[in-house]
């Protein structure tokens, strides 16, 4: 079956960075599109960065634009998330997910499969 594991995340202070990781297994990784999602406490999860089946186009919410960075290695079934410059309100849960499509989406409801999470947290 399907999964993805994250891992990377942890304890940073303002102005810092980490760098997630995901790793995919049970899917042929190429023809996902992928996502990087975030719900803080009390809030909905939220978009981060997607990035499609070829690596070749990335999208990001506005809130990280200029800071994070999406790629993928799809001959290693890899995702990654390069956060820098992070601040204490990008603190949250951290989740990849995977998409049926070549495209990504900015859409929870749109992604078939999702990790267990990793947790973010950004001390001011």
């Amino acid at each position: 079956q399907v999964q993805l594991v994250e891992s990377g995340g942890g304890l940073v202070q303002a102005g810092g960075s980490l760098r997630l990781s995901c790793a995919a297994s049970g899917l042929t990784f190429s023809r996902y599109g992928m996502g990087w999602f975030r719900q803080a406490p009390g809030k909905e999860r939220e978009f981060v960065a997607g990035i499609t089946g070829s690596g070749i186009s990335t999208y990001y919410a506005d809130s990280v634009k200029g800071r994070f960075t999406i790629s993928r290695d799809n001959a290693k079934n890899m995702v990654y998330l390069q956060m820098n410059s992070l601040k204490a309100e990008d603190t949250a849960v951290y989740y990849c997910a995977a998409r049926s499509q070549y495209r990504t989406s900015s859409i929870t409801s749109q992604y078939d499969y999702w990790g267990q999470g990793t947790q973010v947290t950004v001390s001011s």
